[in-house]
């Protein structure tokens, strides 16, 4: 399996949009760094809302296959950097969920988070390429 996206020159501007199917992101630096407008979200915002976004709909996912209604989520993620050059060097989630039933939530957070993609990818030290095009 794999995922592909892809980032290009917001014309007009010095931010990239990037897509994956009919989904969009801008991806900017705050305005007057480097060109930034403020337009969108820079890359450390982008990878927290990776890890939150991904763990919200694993728990999503771990409800419907127990059969459980979720009310009310809240998950909030916070990225600390450091270092220079400047790279994610921890990150705490927290999550704040209901059952419809009444449940205990502990066992689909439990679930979600063995299951989570972006942060069990992140925890195992994922590989990065980075190579000119062509």
């Amino acid at each position: 399996m794999q995922v592909d996206v892809k980032l290009r020159n917001l014309p007009g501007t010095e931010a990239a949009v990037g897509w994956a199917g009919g989904h969009t992101v801008i991806a900017d630096r705050p305005e007057g760094k480097a060109g930034g407008c403020g337009l969108g979200f820079n890359g450390a915002q982008l990878l927290a809302l990776a890890l939150g976004g991904c763990f919200c709909n694993d728990l999503r996912y771990v409800a419907e296959e127990l059969g459980v209604g979720l009310g009310e989520v809240s998950v909030d993620v916070s990225l600390e950097l450091a270092g220079e050059p400047l790279i994610a060097v921890a990150a705490q989630i927290s999550v704040d969920c209901s059952t419809d039933d009444g449940s205990d939530p502990e066992v689909i957070v439990k679930r979600a988070k063995s299951s989570c993609m972006v942060s069990n990818s992140l925890a195992r030290g994922v590989k990065v390429a980075i190579s000119m095009a062509g």
